[in-house]
């Protein structure tokens, strides 16, 4: 099976300021760090992409437009299904105290918890107190399927990539422990950031050379690679495409390094106005978002899909 190969090398997904509607390009300036330039407000330009993030055969065009509103690289609507990876970094599985799985982990999210680049995480009343939900931020490479993949071997299994973006895996560790499946726990609504890019797998030789950070209110609190992974990409996604068909659009969430807040001492949790910042090395960027308790003012931030 032949590689996917896109003209794009990285991809965003945007309102423009020329037309108000939603378009999707790659940024002129190929080194920009497109979450940091958009928190910062400087001015970011695309070279429009016509056509589909899903469709391999679109081309870039020669049209130049200015980023409005940054959005997640891909819609609701074209994610297919959100499966994610559970203890899946050695480091990660050693400050937690538990020994490493013989399989993948396998939890799923709901399409309706993604939300883009500085768009607010919302923890939910049902996740309140935050002292004793311990909503938590995981830094996560993300991998997105850009053909049907089906009983793929590992040898093959990265031909079967779009692209790479960023994530932050949020989990509200309350919930999480009460049960066996993590799905309710790590599903709410608007709580689960990607983006801001979606670099092409062309670009991406190597996704278990990869650094991951966090950084929560100018503290960097997870800084990890992913070679340290458990089971790596390709190993993941042959493992999940055994007798099940991974579609176009669906997304790999591969787990996170050490570092998260819940086993530190004391606790660290996440709180109404914090400030998170995830980034996945490779050209993805920094992704933003501010921290909303419900039923608290609002901190100046909207959904953005």
């Amino acid at each position: 099976m032949a590689p996917i190969r896109t003209a794009w090398t990285r991809l965003i997904r945007f309102v423009a300021a020329e037309t108000s509607m939603v378009h999707i390009g790659e940024p002129v300036d190929p080194n920009i760090d497109v979450g940091l330039a958009y928190n910062a407000k400087k001015p970011i330009q695309a070279r429009e992409i016509v056509g589909s993030a899903l469709d391999p055969s679109t081309q870039v065009s020669d049209t130049v437009l200015t980023v409005k509103e940054l959005l997640a690289p891909l819609a609701r609507e074209q994610v297919k299904l959100v499966r994610c990876l559970g203890l899946n970094y050695s480091d990660h599985a050693a400050e937690a105290g538990l020994a490493k799985p013989a399989a993948p982990i396998l939890f799923y999210k709901p399409q309706t918890s993604l939300i883009g680049p500085e768009a607010p995480i919302m923890i939910p009343k049902a996740a309140q107190p935050v002292n004793k939900h311990l909503p938590d931020y995981e830094v996560e490479l993300t991998v997105v399927i850009g053909k049907p993949a089906k009983d793929v071997s590992e040898a093959d299994a990265l031909d079967y990539v779009l692209g790479y973006t960023s994530g932050n895996d949020m989990s509200f560790r309350y919930h999480q422990m009460l049960v066996s499946q993590w799905g309710f726990s790590k599903g709410f609504d608007n709580s689960t950031p990607i983006g801001p890019c979606l670099v092409a797998a062309k670009a991406v030789p190597d996704p278990q050379t990869l650094g991951l950070k966090t950084v929560v209110n100018g503290q960097t609190l997870q800084d990890g690679t992913t070679a340290d992974q458990i089971f790596n990409v390709k190993q993941t996604i042959a493992f999940l495409s055994q007798g099940t068909t991974l579609e176009p659009g669906s997304i790999i969430m591969t787990g996170t390094p050490k570092g998260v807040g819940f086993v530190k001492k004391p606790p660290i949790f996440l709180k109404h106005g914090d400030e998170v910042r995830v980034w996945v090395d490779g050209g993805m960027g920094t992704l933003i978002n501010p921290v909303i308790e419900e039923g608290k003012n609002k901190i100046g931030a909207h959904v953005k899909l």
